[in-house]
């Protein structure tokens, strides 16, 4: 996301202030005499590292977690295995935790190799036995966090594909061990899943958790434990000062022998970052200071993760999906780093880190690592719900959706090109960003002492970002150069930044606001979110559609999407829209020079019929006669390829604003 929850705060100060000048008690009593005497001296007790299993009994299906435990000592070079029994998946093998589920019944043994206060590799092995019986609740996944950082914990049942045998209702969480925590709704009775925040303790905490409920009317519950590392780096709270005002995941270097080094994770991401040391572009190159043809082992360098299978899919991702047109590999020469964790959520570029940061949750393949995910909601999801009205927009290919949600309660695996359209848009969006700051004809004009937060602030306060010249030449909104807004622009802050409705907003009709859209610049309504989202919005959509020939549907509708006023597919071969798509995508991706031609001559937008709903507009006929016995049966083969559990998905603000929890 670019204007994401650390950024959005700090935009419009951070233009106008120079950072690096912004830069116990005790007690008393009275004397009195006393009679000296040997002092006592208190036993202090070491609790000796160990592994803890919170479970004394294990069934099949059932998760539980394994924690390496040394509260009074330092442990690193983390390194678990599994020694004997069936073969068990677990991620997180560097940390001090690792969750998984058992499928089969037997005896298992692990072992954990580390090193003890810097100084001597030790060794810890456990067993532990699964009964033969089949689970029928668990919570997963039980993992180490910082202290301060988000935590998701999510029940299952062994009956949730078949739906009604779960009594969700039913459900109670408690926590039994540890400090107290704060969950993000008042009341989790019912609910399948809890979010919270992990609290602060002084050296490593275990929390537990109980989930009880009725399956089949049978009472059954579950204990998960959440180990709570304490970290001496404190949080810069003020969002003026700090690129991260709350607790970001440890993470690591995906090429742990990278030349980037520790450097460019204190740089991108860390609470030790300040605006007031802020990383300058020799200590943080961009990637096109390294190479102007990055191949991917080049850009792994650059890629930190919390989780090394997520490393894996995006270096698969790139391997299998750019080796054609190596989009991605030249539009990540703008970036200094590519983050990705599971606690990011949603996407988001910094131009203060230069780094683009991704939610892990298109990079998933099975249900054991969408687990690792922390699946909190966007705090975005209720802005705007004063409004008569939305806009709707999702990618279709082929009369249908080009995009699918797996509700996570089905567990079900996938591949990594059934996410192919999702992150593919995701990265052209958030790539447009990077290029909008620091486009190809910037890159050898740095001097290497620079930093990163001089450099952003002089393209702020000159108004000389890449979109601000878009703003100049083809503007979006009219008012922009002279500080004002339209309409549209202010709907659009109301909607994706939060501001509050006023009376005359909250009586716009549907109608209202059509009227108003569909003449404008804009080929979707998160264009008026920001400057910078105008400019990324043309960008993404054009390269689905000449990359992938994936159409972006737009609409006006009511809040239930059940009837619209208007609507378009193909929105950006509108006749005021082409020349505004032109000018982003010879900026961003000059090295696309067939790019003018096919802008040129995109074809005219298809109109909706506003006889149907939202949904019902999905299936349009083609503006080449087709024979209909044709189209139907073509259409009934796409249905088919669909699973019947999957969920359409319609377009959120590109950064996620509305994303909820689906259970």
């Amino acid at each position: 996301m670019f204007l994401n929850r650390y950024f959005l705060r700090s935009i419009l100060v951070l233009s106008v202030c120079s950072l690096a000048a912004c830069g116990g008690g005790g007690s008393s009593s009275p004397k009195t005499s006393f009679t000296s005497t040997t002092p006592t001296i208190p036993t202090v007790t070491t609790i000796e590292p160990s592994i803890i299993q919170i479970d004394d009994v294990l069934t099949v299906g059932q998760s539980t977690e394994l924690i390496l435990f040394a509260p009074d000592h330092e442990v690193s070079n983390i390194q678990w295995s599994q020694t004997s029994g069936e073969v068990i998946t677990f991620y997180a093998a560097h940390s001090k935790v690792i969750g998984f589920s058992p499928i089969l019944a037997g005896d298992y043994s692990f072992q954990v190799i580390y090193t003890e206060d810097n100084s001597t590799e030790k060794t810890l092995t456990y067993d532990f036995s699964v009964e033969e019986v089949d689970s029928l609740l668990t919570a997963r996944i039980g993992h180490v966090v910082i202290e301060g950082s988000g935590v998701s914990l999510i029940s299952y049942a062994s009956t949730n594909i078949d739906g009604d045998s779960v009594n969700t209702d039913s459900l109670r969480w408690t926590q039994t061990e540890g400090p107290s925590v704060t969950y993000t709704d008042d009341d989790t009775n019912g609910k399948v899943a809890v979010f919270f925040d992990a609290p602060d303790v002084e050296k490593d905490t275990v929390l537990r958790f109980n989930v009880s409920g009725t399956v089949n009317g049978d009472s059954v519950s579950d204990d998960i434990a959440i180990l709570v590392e304490h970290t001496a780096q404190s949080i810069e709270t003020d969002y003026r000062y700090a690129p991260f005002n709350e607790q970001v995941a440890d993470v690591f270097l995906y090429n742990s022998d990278s030349p980037a080094g520790q450097k460019l994770i204190d740089c991108v991401y860390s609470t030790k970052a300040r605006y007031s040391n802020s990383c300058n572009f020799n200590q943080t190159p961009l990637i096109a200071h390294v190479s102007d043809s990055p191949t991917v082992d080049e850009i792994m360098d650059r890629v930190v993760i919390s989780h090394q299978w997520m490393g894996d899919q995006f270096k698969q991702f790139l391997e299998t999906y750019d080796n054609e047109h190596n989009d991605f590999k030249n539009l990540l020469r703008a970036t200094t780093a590519i983050v990705i964790s599971y606690d990011i959520r949603p996407s988001f570029y910094h131009p203060y880190t230069g780094a683009i940061y991704l939610d892990p949750s298109d990079l998933w393949e099975t249900p054991e690592q969408r687990d690792t995910i922390n699946q909190a909601p966007d705090y975005r999801a209720a802005f705007g719900s004063d409004l008569q009205f939305e806009i709707p927009w999702r990618y279709v290919k082929n009369n249908e959706y080009a995009n699918y949600y797996s509700p996570i309660s089905y567990r079900l695996s996938r591949t990594l090109s059934s996410s192919l359209y999702d992150f593919a848009s995701l990265l052209y969006h958030e790539l447009a960003h990077a290029n909008d700051y620091f486009p190809s004809e910037s890159w050898d004009g740095f001097n290497g002492t620079e930093t990163f937060l001089t450099v952003v602030n002089d393209l702020f306060n000159n108004s000389a970002i890449q979109s601000d010249d878009l703003q100049r030449a083809l503007p979006l909104d009219e008012n922009w150069a002279t500080g004002g807004q339209n309409e549209l622009t202010k709907l659009g802050q109301v909607r994706f930044q939060g501001e509050s409705a006023n009376d005359t907003q909250k009586a716009y009709t549907m109608e209202d606001v059509a009227n108003m859209f569909k003449t404008e610049g804009a080929p979707q309504f998160y264009s008026y979110s920001s400057t910078r989202e105008d400019y990324a919005i043309l960008f993404d959509a054009f390269m689905m559609h000449a990359r992938y020939d994936v159409s972006r549907d737009v609409a006006v509708s009511d809040q239930n999407y059940d009837q619209i006023v208007w609507g378009q597919r193909g929105r950006e071969g509108e006749t005021q829209i082409k020349p505004r798509v032109k000018f982003v995508t010879e900026r961003v991706l000059p090295e696309y020079t067939e790019a003018a031609s096919i802008i040129d001559n995109l074809p005219a937008p298809q109109p909706f019929d506003p006889n149907k709903s939202w949904r019902d507009n999905l299936i349009m006929q083609e503006s080449v006669q087709v024979d209909t016995k044709g189209l139907a049966a073509n259409l009934m083969k796409l249905t088919k390829k669909v699973d019947s559990r999957l969920i359409p998905k319609d377009g959120e603000a590109r950064h996620g604003s509305g994303r909820k929890f689906v259970y």
